[in-house]
């Protein structure tokens, strides 16, 4: 259990410094970085999560359905919680694989205040399970 929470607590700091740098991308101007490091925020809180079950997932796809498996279907987490976590990673492949798109202003800003209510949720349950 030591080294699972040390894990964890690894992959909350990162997300916690994903947000940060969302923040800054933000305000200079760079959105589509932006949404890239909000989502990996919800991805780094969502690997701290599934630590706590013993279970790794190796492709974005499968951090996504263990966690909707693990977390959102016992009702440990709420669903608009995946609703979030899919929508922002939805964000992120449009601004890192169709830049002919382009990414708004305010769909970063969104993006970035969803994360942050995801990995405060994260936190939150985490605490409660005595992980952190």
């Amino acid at each position: 259990m030591p080294e699972s929470k040390q894990e964890i607590g690894l992959y909350i700091d990162h997300a916690r410094k994903m947000l940060e740098v969302a923040a800054h991308n933000i305000a200079d101007g760079f959105y589509g970085s932006a949404i890239n490091r909000a989502y990996y925020a919800i991805f780094y809180a969502a690997n701290a999560l599934l630590v706590t079950r013993g279970v790794a997932r190796g492709k974005h796809s499968g951090v996504i359905a263990a966690f909707r498996e693990q977390f959102v279907k016992p009702g440990l987490i709420e669903a608009e919680y995946s609703r979030v976590y899919g929508r922002v990673m939805d964000n992120r492949h449009v601004s890192d694989y169709e830049i002919e798109l382009g990414v708004e202003a305010e769909v970063a800003g969104a993006d970035l205040r969803d994360a942050r209510r995801f990995v405060e949720r994260a936190e939150s349950l985490l605490r409660d399970e005595g992980w952190l």
